[in-house]
């Protein structure tokens, strides 16, 4: 069967005169997520039509609809069929199209499609030329519907099936939209470090600062062998998981058990949680600087763990000078739990396998430390051999 999909944008459609930037940004990315499936995409003005070159089989459609659903930039897609400017075609096509409702062959691989009771024609002229304004063609529609399909009736407010008529450069006829995640195309805000543990909270972070248009490479730290090769996979599953929203994506792993170790043995015990999470923000600064990255994203919540009060917050962040995105801080964690399911990472994060944070982690953590007196504390332990053997030993994982 040949295919057809009319691509949905919102925010990009705001960018003025940058539309173009973004909307180049948006074809490449899904370009390099469709993984060596040949398409054409052409339009403008929000409304795009992806086309595979080839016909394509059950699984490539799949395959297709899967990336539609996970490409940020889109809000939306439909199967879409373009035909001449007549109503003889557009009426022929309108019914082929109520017709496979009632057999499902057109919905995307996975969903679930009703048989429609009840259905709407919504019409849209931007061609002023064309005879027919928006309301006569779906009168016309409406009643070559019913006259065919005697078990359907009209509802306007709440239909089961919406047909949608948009008269253009050519007559553009589909039904069902189905959800993209929306946002804005990923790379077209920089490059940005994620400080990926093995929890619930950063895969999330990722997530919302991916949307905003942020290319994503993750930065873990492992505690060999306090942490085990079950952890370490973890981390690895999830990162995957974030990758379906991405074109690319690379998984940085720092062994971190020396300084860990070292930290315990030289500062007091209730600092060894915000001298650990000083030391990795160093570590993500270099990174930052050697891979050309504009920013680290972190998944603190405000006061959600001991770590995470404001002073606390203020002195980890203190160890770069990028901007440090933590798109989670006023979100509660049953809010965050919630959007950890929707994107499909929850399931992995709860697996029994510690991270780096909690195997260290002291009985009685500080809370409201003195910034200047905490600062002089860190300095003391000198860390900076520690760190920079660390970040000889990195490993580096395509995703």
């Amino acid at each position: 069967m040949n295919i057809i999909y009319l691509l949905k944008t919102c925010e990009i459609n705001l960018k003025g005169e940058n539309k173009s930037i973004f909307e180049k940004q948006l074809f490449a990315n899904i370009r390099k997520q469709l993984n060596g499936i040949k398409v054409k995409i052409s339009g403008r003005k929000g409304r795009f039509f992806l086309a595979p070159v080839d016909n394509v089989d059950e699984e490539t459609r799949s395959k297709i609809e899967k990336t539609l659903s996970s490409v940020f930039g889109l809000t939306g897609y439909s199967v879409a069929r373009i035909v001449e400017k007549n109503m003889e075609e557009i009426g022929k096509t309108v019914l082929e199209v109520v017709s496979r409702q009632f057999v499902d062959s057109e919905a995307p691989q996975g969903s679930a499609i009703s048989v429609p009771q009840t259905f709407k024609i919504s019409s849209r002229r931007s061609d002023k030329s064309f005879k027919h304004r928006s309301y006569e063609i779906s009168c016309i529609l409406g009643k070559l519907v019913i006259d065919n399909f005697k078990t359907l009736k009209v509802n306007l407010k709440n239909p089961d099936l919406k047909i949608n008529v948009e008269i253009r450069d050519k007559a553009v006829i589909y039904s069902q939209v189905y959800k993209s995640p929306g946002g804005l195309p990923s790379g077209i805000s920089g490059k940005s470090i994620l400080l990926l543990s093995g929890g619930i909270d950063s895969p999330v972070a990722g997530y919302m600062m991916a949307k905003r248009g942020c290319a994503i490479d993750a930065l873990h730290f492992e505690t060999y062998p306090y942490t085990s090769e079950q952890s370490k996979e973890k981390v690895i599953e999830i990162a995957k998981k974030i990758k379906t929203y991405l074109p690319k994506m690379k998984l940085y792993i720092i062994p971190f058990t020396e300084i860990q170790i070292y930290i315990k043995q030289n500062c007091k015990q209730e600092e060894i949680t915000l001298f650990s999470r000083a030391a990795m923000m160093r570590i993500a600064h270099l990174l930052a600087e050697k891979i050309k990255a504009n920013s680290i994203i972190t998944g603190e919540s405000l006061n959600q763990v001991a770590s995470q009060t404001a002073e606390n917050i203020r002195f980890t962040g203190s160890h770069t000078t990028y901007p440090l995105f933590r798109p989670l801080i006023g979100m509660d964690k049953q809010e965050i739990i919630t959007k950890a399911k929707e994107i499909g990472t929850f399931e992995i994060s709860i697996l029994p396998y510690p991270d780096c944070c909690s195997v260290f982690a002291p009985l009685h953590p500080i809370l409201k430390p003195v910034f200047d007196k905490i600062s002089t504390s860190f300095r003391d332990i000198d860390l900076d051999t520690f760190i920079e053997n660390a970040f000889e030993k990195i490993e580096v994982l395509k995703i």
